[in-house]
């Protein structure tokens, strides 16, 4: 199978490389079906495409990279849709944004991923995570020299 996108261009998939999020991403309800690509220039980075827009993409990360200390704090009941096995199993990212000169990660809402059953979930994290994790600014940082 094929999908022309708009950052991508054309992309081959298998079915199986579709994860379904079957209530959609916050802001993007209406995008139900995704593939989770390897970023090819920074390994850091990975890309979920949606299927169902070819121009919506987002850029996600394992939070855990950033944020060592990073827990996913929800009732199991949020992860049963995921039809996991072992909750070890699950892969948790989390969306790259940039705001006010800065990059940002949204701890406060994960994207939890069954990848062998192909299913996703947005879920909102109890306690305080913050929805902008800044990682890095986009000015760069000037020093006098002279």
């Amino acid at each position: 199978m094929w999908i022309a996108t708009t950052r991508f261009g054309p992309i081959q998939f298998e079915p199986e490389d579709v994860i379904r999020f079957p209530e959609g991403i916050l802001g993007l309800p209406d995008c139900r079906d995704w593939l989770l690509l390897a970023d090819g220039r920074n390994q850091n980075l990975a890309w979920l495409q949606s299927l169902d827009r070819p121009e919506a993409a987002l850029c996600v990360v394992s939070p855990r990279r950033f944020a060592p200390n990073y827990q996913v704090r929800l009732p199991r009941r949020e992860l049963q849709p995921l039809e996991l096995e072992d909750i070890q199993s699950a892969e948790v990212l989390v969306v790259v944004s940039r705001s006010a000169g800065y990059i940002t990660l949204n701890l406060k809402a994960p994207l939890v991923l069954n990848l062998q059953r192909g299913l996703g979930r947005q879920v909102v994290c109890y306690g305080d995570q913050p929805i902008q994790y800044v990682v890095a600014s986009l000015t760069p940082a000037l020093r006098k020299s002279a």
